[in-house]
This record gives structure tokens, C-alpha cells and sequence, in this order.
């Protein structure tokens, strides 16, 4: 964990990250290889300032759902990134494909002791689900989310190069949303 400390970027976005770019997930390599490069670095363990859905869609891939209010505080991991770690991530998220969108969320910056006596407000980024499909995939989850993926909630994850790979990500979403099996 020393290169963490060695090369953190000064500059640089805040981004939240709920699901598989956490410690511990198969996406957290980016992150691992973002850091080493100098280009992120671990700020540390935080929770939403306000509930929001977090489910699972098509082989258990997390989605955080802009819906405040609804749902649970969702706990997570931010990270300050550069502008090139940032471009990155973006590409992993499909933001530029419609899969994912990255837009501002307020997390409680105090860090995480369970205290929720002081707590005070400061905007990161976070990767949502894109809106041509979010309310469905609360729909599909029962309006049921949870606040943190942990590997109960990863069961069954199946890794990008595992997928079927004639359909895109978003025909991936379609037939999953259009199932009557969850």
C-alpha cells in the first residue's frame, strides 16, 4: 500500500465508487493500476449524504440509481483522480455508450464511524445508471435496494470477458429487464 501514499495526485476529481472498482472486486485492478501510475489515489471509506437505490441488473453489476431519497445511504470507497484516470474510468462505465453517467453526489464527509451526530457534506462524482433505463431497473429490483455491495450482493457477478459477446452491454440490460426471472 506504500505506492498509495507515493503517488497521489494533488489534483484532481473526487469519485465514489460503490461497486466493482472497490478494494476487494474484479474492477478494482483499474484502480489499482490508476494509483501506481499516479493518476488516483485512496481517500478513503465514506456513505451517501442522502438514501439512494443501489441494485444489481444483468450478472449482478451494480447500479446506483438517481432517485434521492429512495433506497439506503449507500457506503463506499473515494478515490481523487486525474483528469487521465478520469477519461479511464469513463471509458469502463460506458459513459460515452449510454450505460453509465457521471454526475455530482454529496457523501457525508466525516469518515465513516457509524456517528451520524456530525456530518458534513462534500460533492464527489459518482457513476449512475444512465436514465434510458434506471426506472426500469428499479422497477425490475421490487424497489428494493441496498446499501452496500458487498460479495453477497456480487454472487454470480459475471466478469465483461465472460459475457456473451454478441450483444452490447445495453441489449445485455434489455433482456435482463425484460425477464421475468430475477
Amino acid at each position: 500500500m506504500g505506492a498509495e501514499k507515493e503517488s497521489r495526485p494533488t489534483k484532481g476529481r473526487l469519485v465514489f465508487t460503490y461497486g466493482t472498482l472497490k478494494k476487494g472486486f474484479s474492477n478494482h485492478r483499474l484502480m489499482e493500476e490508476l494509483i501506481a501510475s499516479g493518476d488516483a489515489s485512496y481517500i478513503g471509506a465514506y456513505k451517501t449524504s442522502e438514501k439512494y437505490p443501489l441494485v444489481c441488473g444483468p450478472y449482478r453489476v451494480p447500479f446506483l440509481l438517481n432517485f434521492p431519497g429512495k433506497g439506503d445511504y449507500v457506503y463506499g470507497e473515494v478515490y481523487r483522480v486525474t483528469d487521465k484516470g478520469l477519461a479511464r474510468l469513463d471509458e469502463l462505465e460506458g459513459t460515452s455508450r449510454g450505460h453509465y453517467q457521471r454526475l455530482p453526489l454529496k457523501i457525508d464527509a466525516s469518515s465513516i464511524n457509524f456517528d451520524d451526530n456530525e456530518s458534513v457534506s462534500c460533492d464527489v462524482q459518482a457513476y449512475y445508471a444512465h436514465p434510458s433505463y434506471a426506472h426500469q431497473m428499479w422497477e425490475r429490483n421490487g424497489e428494493v435496494g441496498f446499501g452496500c455491495y458487498t460479495h453477497k450482493e456480487a454472487k454470480g457477478y459475471v466478469k465483461r470477458q465472460d459475457r456473451p459477446q454478441h450483444m452490447s452491454f445495453l441489449d445485455h440490460i434489455s433482456v435482463f429487464l425484460n425477464s421475468s426471472s430475477c
